[in-house]
C-alpha cells in the first residue's frame, strides 16, 4: 500500500492558513470528535471500490475507510494549507490514498472513473456547488454512489433567517462557509437520485446525511 501527493495541473492556488489551523484544531477536540466521528464513520463506511473523496480537509476521514470494501481513494483538496495536515493523516489510512490539490468544480479525472464519492462538510464552502456536484456526477460510474454529510439550511423560518444574516460573517471568517445552503436540492438538480436521507440535530446547523446514485438517464 502506498499513499501519494500531487498537484492537479492548472489548479489555482488557494491557501487559508489561519482557518486551516483553526479547523483542524477544532476537529481534533474530544467534544467535536464525539459528535462528528460517528457520522463520519457512517458516511465513509458506505464507500466501496475506487473512491473519490472531495474536500479532504485535514484528512479527518482517512482512518475510517474499510479496507475490505475500498480498493483505493483519490482525495482532492483545493486549499494548500489544509493539504499540509492531510499529508500527515495519510499514515493513518488503512487503504491506499492519493492526495491531490484540486477544486471540486474542476476534477482532474476522466468520466466514469469512480464507484463512490465521499463528501463531508464541504459544499458549504464550495464556490459553485451545482458545478461541483455535476463534476462528481461526471466522474462517477453509471449508478455510482454519492455519500454526503453536510450542514444545511434550517427548516424553521427564524433559524433560516438567522443563518442568512450570519453568512456574510461566516464566509469571511470561516473559509467561505455558508450556513444556509439547500444542498439536498442542489444534489437533485445535478442529476442524482436520492435513495437514503437522514436529518441529524437542528438549530442553526442542521446536519444532513444523504446517499444518492448517479442517474444514468441524465
Amino acid at each position: 500500500m502506498s499513499n501519494e501527493v500531487s498537484n492537479a495541473t492548472g489548479a489555482k492556488v488557494i491557501s487559508h492558513p489561519r482557518f486551516a489551523a483553526f479547523y483542524n484544531w477544532m476537529m481534533g477536540q474530544p467534544l467535536v470528535r464525539r459528535g462528528l466521528d460517528p457520522l463520519r464513520r457512517e458516511t465513509v463506511g458506505q464507500a466501496h471500490g475506487i473512491v473519490l473523496e472531495v474536500g479532504a480537509g485535514g484528512g479527518q476521514n482517512f482512518s475510517f475507510y474499510d479496507p475490505t470494501r475500498v480498493e483505493r481513494v483519490e482525495a482532492v483538496e483545493p486549499d494548500e494549507a489544509m493539504l499540509v495536515e492531510a499529508r500527515r493523516s495519510l499514515a493513518a489510512a488503512p487503504v491506499p490514498i492519493n492526495l491531490a490539490r484540486a477544486p471540486v468544480e474542476a476534477l482532474p479525472f476522466p468520466d466514469a472513473s469512480f464507484d463512490s464519492a465521499v463528501v463531508t462538510l464541504v459544499f458549504c464552502s464550495v464556490r459553485d456547488p451545482e458545478r461541483g456536484l455535476r463534476e462528481i456526477w461526471r466522474v462517477l460510474k453509471p449508478e455510482g454512489d454519492l455519500v454526503l454529510l453536510e450542514h444545511v439550511r434550517a427548516q424553521g423560518k427564524i433559524a433560516a433567517r438567522i443563518q442568512d444574516v450570519l453568512v456574510p460573517l461566516t464566509t469571511r471568517c470561516m473559509g467561505n462557509c455558508h450556513w444556509n445552503r439547500a444542498t439536498q436540492q442542489t444534489v437533485l438538480e445535478a442529476g442524482f437520485r436520492v435513495t437514503q436521507l437522514q436529518k441529524k440535530s437542528g438549530g442553526l446547523q442542521p446536519v444532513l446525511l444523504l446517499h444518492a446514485t448517479r442517474d444514468a438517464t441524465r
